[in-house]
């Protein structure tokens, strides 16, 4: 490779490493602006400034709990629906994990209760529209005669009543059900797509339903029990539609229809789509909760990472000498260029993303290593510097490859099938394992061959 060239790509380097330094950092370079603007009358923008996002456990946040609806369900099917529930939830609010939001199952005798808290939301009232008024749809067949006799019995024996305790009346537990329409196994559950269309005689819009395979046999059983009668739609216990069978349905499709809007029609159906709760939920407490671990420990973290940055590099120049001082410099760009990574995408920082980030610069610090004992090897068998370079470089690589490979392999699965913080871990060492490959064997290269070509050639002491 040519001088020339490589002080291109050397250029280019610096250049990118600046702006990534700026963007992770603009703080002077907009009091520079501003002073400058003083000074000269300019109207000069500033610089764009992004702030970083803190987890819950660094800035607090919002805490919900909602009470989930049960009764409906088995004991054996209860574990895995909850756990249905809190992914879709976690879903809404987690995009590829950026937003480490902390969302679990608790039990506590017959209650069962979801627990969200999401970071830097200090209005609950924002947490709610965050996590979005998810519809809760289900199917109902027509009661016996029996039944519904029995309740409106009861609703008419409370209302003439002059004493309205319910504590008080027997039949209490009457006076919750619908005395027309019972609940099916047949539920949002089981909802496989939802799509707007319009009716083509009146044009008034019209929300089709796909089941899954098990929803699908749930909608022909219940369709070829109720041929003749009303099966009706509920969203969030209001009667939607009530249509009459005429048939038997098997392949797994309905419609609601009704007097609604268009509006509301595509709300319902991007709901619905977002995820459909399989049981329905209740919101019962919110509050704001502050930081769990404060702004004197995130201080105290932030200290202890710039002093062990210093001390790695001391121990670079200490033992690689010229070659560690461009391997500290190549680590300073990574830092830039992940601290503008994270801030860009932007990915929410708890103790557990801090921590992978500062697992993967010493990954880049161990690939350096490899690269320059392979180097000074290289060296003392008689290569001069170029030769020794480009040796220690090629053959260094395998296995900085496998080593970053693997780990990578370790924290994409963790990724996919780890819980919020988990994720948020494994989002920024991927991260920090690519960067570290690209910052060993390809900013640390071209600084090494830029010098490569000056007068310090001469002197392979001071290299390694």
């Amino acid at each position: 490779m040519t001088k020339k060239r490589i002080k291109s790509i050397l250029g280019l380097i610096l250049l990118f490493g600046l702006l990534a330094g700026i963007i992770a950092y603009p703080s002077p370079v907009n009091k520079g602006i501003s002073f400058l603007n003083e000074k000269t009358g300019l109207d000069l923008p500033s610089f764009w400034n992004i702030s970083f996002k803190l987890g819950l456990d660094l800035q607090g946040g919002t805490h919900l709990v909602y009470e989930a609806d049960t009764s409906g369900i088995s004991s054996e099917e209860k574990s895995s629906i909850m756990q249905g529930l809190r992914d879709i939830i976690e879903r809404r609010v987690n995009l590829f994990g950026v937003q480490e939001p902390v969302v679990q199952v608790q039990e506590s005798g017959e209650h069962t209760r979801l627990i969200v808290e999401l970071a830097g939301i200090k209005d609950p009232s924002e947490a709610i529209r965050m996590i979005g008024e998810t519809p809760f749809l289900e199917f109902r067949e027509e009661r016996e005669e029996e039944d519904r006799e029995k309740i409106l019995d009861a609703m008419e024996r409370f209302e003439q009543k002059e004493d309205k305790d319910l504590l008080q009346f027997e039949d209490w537990a009457l006076l919750f059900e619908d005395p027309y329409f019972q609940p099916t196994l047949l539920t949002g559950k089981y909802l496989k797509k939802a799509d707007l269309d319009f009716d083509q005689v009146t044009y008034r819009p019209i929300v089709g339903l796909q089941f899954n395979d098990e929803g699908k046999d749930l909608f022909k059983e219940i369709t070829s029990n109720n041929i003749g009668k009303q099966v009706a739609i509920y969203i969030d216990n209001v009667l939607l539609s009530a249509p009459v069978v005429q048939e038997t349905i098997s392949e797994g499709r309905a419609q609601i229809t009704g007097d609604f809007t268009i509006e509301w029609a595509r709300e319902l159906v991007r709901g619905l789509n977002a995820g459909a709760l399989p049981v329905p939920i209740t919101l019962i407490s919110q509050q704001s909760v502050g930081p769990t671990l404060g702004a004197i420990s995130l201080n105290q973290s932030l200290y202890a990472a710039v002093y062990g940055f210093l001390a790695i590099i001391v121990f670079m120049i200490i033992f690689y000498r010229f070659s560690g001082l461009l391997a500290s410099f190549a680590l300073l760009i990574y830092i830039a260029v992940f601290l503008s990574i994270v801030k860009i995408i932007p990915i929410t920082l708890t103790l557990a993303g801090i921590g992978g980030l500062i697992l993967s610069i010493g990954m880049a610090v161990d690939a350096n290593i490899l690269i320059f004992s392979r180097t000074k090897e290289e060296l003392k068998g008689g290569e001069n510097l170029d030769s020794a370079l480009e040796q220690g470089f090629k053959r260094s690589w395998p296995s900085v490859r496998d080593g970053n490979i693997t780990t990578f392999i370790v924290a994409m699965i963790l990724f996919f099938f780890g819980t919020s913080f988990i994720k948020g871990f494994a989002l920024t060492l991927s991260v920090g394992i690519l960067l570290s490959m690209v910052s060993a064997f390809f900013v640390t290269k071209n600084l090494m061959l830029f010098f490569s070509f000056t007068s310090l050639k001469k002197w392979k002491r001071i290299w390694l």
